[in-house]
């Protein structure tokens, strides 16, 4: 049976909505992405975060999840980290995405069937929601924060250009044109809901 982990990468958050404390907001955030994946079925889950943000980590990892301590809000000392800890596959993802739904995890996992890599765009701010790949992550897979990163990049240092597969993205709140976009009739980020006042 294939092991598999998708790791929560707490990512700098640099905007909040007026009124919200930028901390509370980013802790909110990741809470909500964390309780998303405390249900997933297919992967374990992991939260991952340099050494400033460890207590954050802590703050909202469920009991007996993993906390990656990185040394950069980048992907591949997490991969190594699951590297090390014997999974098969892994996925990082934003902590900036409160109300992701599962099958976009899903989706992210499934090219890896197939595919080397496997990547999710982050919507209208560029950069990437998250990313996967079967392990150990191949030579050639530099390393970037999520916020940077694309499958164009990727793709440059890749063998060939199709080991790199796009998988549909979903946007980051980053900023007020992702904010309004957040559905209320949509199911889960309690946390986030509740600092704007449900």
């Amino acid at each position: 049976m294939v092991r598999r982990v998708v790791a929560v990468l707490l990512v700098p958050v640099r905007w909040s909505p007026p009124g919200v404390d930028l901390t509370a907001w980013r802790a909110a955030l990741a809470e909500d992405v964390v309780d998303l994946l405390a249900r997933l079925a297919q992967a374990e889950a992991a939260v991952a975060a340099t050494p400033d943000d460890v207590p954050l980590a802590r703050e909202i990892a469920w009991p007996g999840m993993r906390i990656y301590e990185v040394p950069t809000a980048t992907y591949r000392p997490v991969l190594t980290a699951a590297t090390e800890d014997g999974f098969d596959q892994a996925a990082v993802i934003a902590a900036d995405a409160p109300d992701v739904p599962g099958m976009i995890l899903g989706k992210l996992l499934r090219p890896l069937e197939n595919k080397a890599v496997a990547v999710a765009p982050g919507g209208p701010g560029n950069g990437l929601f998250g990313l996967a790949t079967a392990l150990p992550a191949p030579d050639w897979l530099v390393d970037h924060d999520l916020d940077t990163a694309s499958a164009q990049i990727l793709r440059k240092n890749a063998p060939r250009p199709g080991d790199v597969s796009s998988t549909p993205e979903w946007r980051r709140l980053r900023g007020a044109a992702e904010l309004a976009s957040l559905d209320p009739a949509l199911e889960g980020w309690e946390n986030t809901r509740a600092l704007l006042g449900g």
